[in-house]
């Protein structure tokens, strides 16, 4: 024989007069989400922008630091021909010492696009890396503006 629950009469009646939240309360606190997201969101998406390009100033110093350890080693910093790949695989060059850099692989620029390299010499020094931003194209601002060795220093 099944079990039943008896609950005391005063207890039904609390249950009787609970009452959830009316529509027009639902409403006011979705239209109070809804203006905080409108206006903290765009200033956090905007913190992301940085965030990618402070990644790629760093990264840029990184492959800068490699390539002064390549010189020493090598006697010369490797030619554009070559790229940054030759921190991460000897080409034959005598004296290399590497792979220069940790994980033995290029890495990309946080928008997905290989750093480009001109060396020996480049427009702005010795070697010149920088990353085209996330439109991928010369020059542009905020998020789409390039990254490069020259403006690091």
């Amino acid at each position: 024989m099944p079990m039943r629950l008896r609950l005391p009469p005063s207890s039904l009646r609390a249950i009787g007069n609970s009452r959830g939240f009316s529509l027009i309360e639902l409403l006011v606190v979705i239209i109070i989400l809804g203006l905080l997201a409108g206006l903290v969101g765009p200033r956090l998406f905007a913190r992301v922008g940085q965030s990618k390009q402070a990644a790629a100033r760093a990264q840029i110093e990184l492959f800068s630091a490699s390539l002064d350890q390549y010189r020493l080693d090598v006697g010369s910093y490797p030619p554009a021909a070559a790229g940054l790949e030759a921190l991460v695989s000897n080409q034959n060059v005598p004296n290399w010492n590497g792979p220069y850099l940790k994980k033995n692989v290029v890495p990309v620029d946080p928008w997905g696009k290989p750093y480009l390299y001109k060396c020996c010499p480049g427009d702005h020094g010795d070697f010149d890396i920088w990353s085209l931003g996330a439109d991928g194209a010369p020059g542009g601002d905020g998020e789409n503006a390039d990254v490069t060795l020259w403006l690091v220093k």
